[in-house]
């Protein structure tokens, strides 16, 4: 009895010194690609009985624990907030490090990717994608690494492409599965989580007793969903307006006018029982549709008036300031001939010429000198 008292302090003793000495953080993290979705990360140290905590920093996750030195998750590049995953992972009670992980491949994106489930057997589904610059080869597989099936991607082998949009219909893929798509090129890859969706419901519209009667058909597969549709209509080029309703196998009414349009959208969508099945927008159907609307009448009476007015008060002034807007420009080669022709005449004084003025002359006079001067 003393023996076991003593084992026991021990332990206490020991657990105290611990919790006073902190807990030491993981060390060794390494990690290693099962597949290109699964993802399996470990360390070495510390060994005991240790809780650890783990949890993908990026998207704000909860923290996950376990009691072993490793996890395994399963990670889409549809989520990747930049080229790479960050963890952080830390004994309980101690502090956390933090692991960087790379993608196996480049990122290659994929752009509008659609999944239409079959009418009517609910197995097969139709995944089309907008095909940029790049030829992709999809696969496909369920999540869950406790699957039978995760150990490999199943190749989609019924390729088709279209002017707008390349495809391939995955014959074995079932809604109710949670499904992952590897699209994969020849230097990168992606992943992303299927989102299945259905054709948008058929709309059908009578008036009845001043109101327009809406009936909607109800998708096949899957079966036992809660459907919400959601219907959008514009009457009198008002802006559109929307309501959502459960599908309860009663129509729906709107109230009616009968000098205005109406168009309607209207789409589904199923509940959590059956993984948010969805579907866009039908063709918008119009009811009454030659009907004019007042908008429509005035602008179509007013519009022609203020163009004819317009049109009037620029011929007016058009005429009135032609001088100004187009004033004439004498022919270059009429002006041309005219100097050759006319040069010489203009040479020609047409007034007197300049006389200068004579100046006063004084006269003088010479006598002749008599000889006896000379002489002396």
């Amino acid at each position: 009895m003393e023996f076991v008292t003593l084992l026991t302090l021990t332990a206490v003793m020991l657990a105290g010194r611990g919790d006073a000495e902190g807990v030491p953080p993981p060390t060794g993290v390494s990690y290693v690609w099962l597949d290109l979705l699964t993802l399996r990360v470990s360390w070495k140290k510390p060994i005991g009985n240790f809780q650890y905590m783990y949890m993908e920093k990026s998207t704000g996750e909860q923290d996950k624990s376990t009691p072993w030195r490793n996890f395994t998750v399963e990670l889409l590049t549809e989520n990747m907030v930049s080229d790479n995953w960050t963890y952080l992972i830390q004994t309980v009670g101690g502090p956390s490090v933090s692991q960087i992980i790379k993608s196996p491949k480049p990122r290659a994106e994929v752009n509008d990717i659609k999944c239409v489930i079959h009418k009517t057997s609910g197995t097969g589904i139709n995944c089309s994608w907008i095909p940029g610059n790049q030829m992709f080869n999809l696969s496909y597989r369920v999540f869950g690494m406790n699957s039978n099936n995760n150990k490999k991607f199943t190749p989609c082998t019924r390729p088709y492409s279209s002017p707008t949009r390349n495809g391939c219909y995955l014959d074995h893929a079932k809604a109710e599965d949670s499904t992952c798509m590897l699209f994969e090129t020849q230097t990168g890859y992606s992943t992303y989580e299927m989102k299945p969706m259905v054709d948008p419901p058929e709309l059908s519209i009578k008036e009845e007793g001043g109101e327009l009667k809406l009936s909607f058909s109800k998708p096949k597969v899957p079966q036992n969903c809660i459907w919400t549709y959601n219907v959008c209509y514009s009457k009198c080029n008002h802006p559109k307006e929307c309501q959502n309703f459960i599908w309860n196998k009663e129509p729906m009414f709107v109230p009616y006018k009968k000098d205005c349009r109406y168009d309607f959208w209207s789409s589904i969508k199923a509940g959590k029982s059956c993984k948010g099945v969805f579907s866009d927008f039908g063709k918008v159907v119009s009811y009454n549709s030659t009907a004019t609307n007042d908008t429509l009448t005035v602008v179509s009476i007013v519009l022609p008036i203020v163009l004819s007015v317009c049109i009037f008060l620029s011929c007016y002034c058009f005429r009135r300031y032609s001088s100004i807007i187009c004033p004439v420009i004498p022919d270059p080669s009429a002006i041309f001939k005219e100097m050759m022709m006319n040069g010489n005449k203009e040479l020609k004084t047409t007034g007197t010429l300049y006389a200068p003025v004579p100046e006063p002359i004084e006269s003088c006079r010479v006598d002749p000198v008599p000889d006896y001067m000379l002489k002396s």
